[in-house]
């Protein structure tokens, strides 16, 4: 198998026209292997923490924070 230096010297025997070429290849190959990550929504944080509020009555505890 070859390493990172011995392709890079191949590379480097190359045209400029010949390294743009494998560059952008490179990058189509590097896109395709990325695993795209779905957008997240904010509602999958629904009911996160409910359990801090249990049993306090919401009004109460705006009027502490004003204080």
């Amino acid at each position: 198998m070859a390493t990172y230096q011995d392709v890079r010297r191949q590379v480097e025997t190359l045209t400029p026209d010949e390294q743009l070429r494998l560059l952008e290849a490179l990058a189509v190959m590097v896109r395709c292997r990325v695993l795209v990550k779905p957008k997240r929504s904010i509602m999958e944080l629904e009911g996160l923490g409910k359990e801090t509020w249990q049993g306090l009555d919401a009004q109460e505890y705006v009027n502490q924070e004003r204080l």
